[in-house]
């Protein structure tokens, strides 16, 4: 029979969802507590854009983890649209991992990088913890913490100022631009040219931009603005005004 913690609000004698980032490509780059919760699980659940799609973020687990004896799941979650779509998308997943939890077995979504960067896991998490079930987020390297590291440069010093920003978000670049001295442009991949302009028409040096594609991945990249090259999702860069 189900019951409650009086002090908490959630259900006891139910299984536990956690929200697992496992860092930015290199399987070594995923922490001991993230290896030892994907161990202890049942089930592990991967967010992907269309049925059929193949999971980078697997692909990484399963370079330390045994998947074969897991329950692996992949969920369809758009990955495009507005805040309504995504929540919406948050309460079909969330049912659905209430079901495992109901039986009383834990479940960990994992996601690239950190979970709580642009991660799809948040719009589920405060679903299932609201129906009463207990949830825990394991941090994760992020990507452009992974992509300073790669390119050995500070990602601030002193006290300058860190912009954070994804590709989508370049109609506000000219006034991050003017405001931070240091800026990361994730998922940078199909905005070389624009980015390139904008530090154009500002005076700042292309060399005082370092790009990191696919990093700890095949076909990894390190190095200065190249308009020529294709780049994919993967690719973040750091921009020092």
């Amino acid at each position: 029979m189900m019951t409650a913690d009086h002090k908490t609000g959630m259900k006891k004698g139910h299984g536990k969802l956690y929200g697992v980032g496992i860092g930015p490509g290199d399987p070594d780059l995923m922490t001991l507590k993230a290896k030892a919760v994907l161990e202890k699980v049942e089930h592990i659940i991967t967010p992907i854009k269309k049925e059929g799609e193949d999971s980078t973020a697997l692909k990484i687990v399963g370079g330390r983890v045994d998947l074969s004896t897991k329950n692996v799941h992949k969920l369809v979650f758009l990955m495009e649209g507005g805040r309504t779509q995504f929540q919406e998308c948050g309460r079909e997943a969330g049912d659905w991992i209430i079901d495992i939890l109901e039986r009383g077995e834990d479940a960990a979504m994992i996601t690239l990088g950190d979970v709580s960067i642009f991660s799809t896991y948040m719009y589920l998490s405060s679903y299932v913890e609201d129906k009463g079930f207990e949830t825990e987020i394991i941090p994760g390297i992020s990507s452009f913490s992974n992509a300073a590291a790669l390119a050995k440069i500070p990602l601030v010093l002193g006290n300058e100022g860190l912009a954070i920003i994804p590709a989508a978000k370049m109609d506000r670049i000219d006034v991050i631009m003017d405001i931070f001295e240091n800026v990361v442009i994730m998922k940078a991949g199909s905005v070389m040219k624009a980015i390139s302009e904008k530090m154009a028409s500002r005076n700042i040096p292309r060399e005082n931009a370092t790009v990191v594609s696919r990093a700890g991945m095949d076909g990894e990249y390190i190095g200065p603005i190249d308009e020529e090259r294709e780049f994919n999702y993967f690719t973040t860069m750091i921009i020092k005004r």
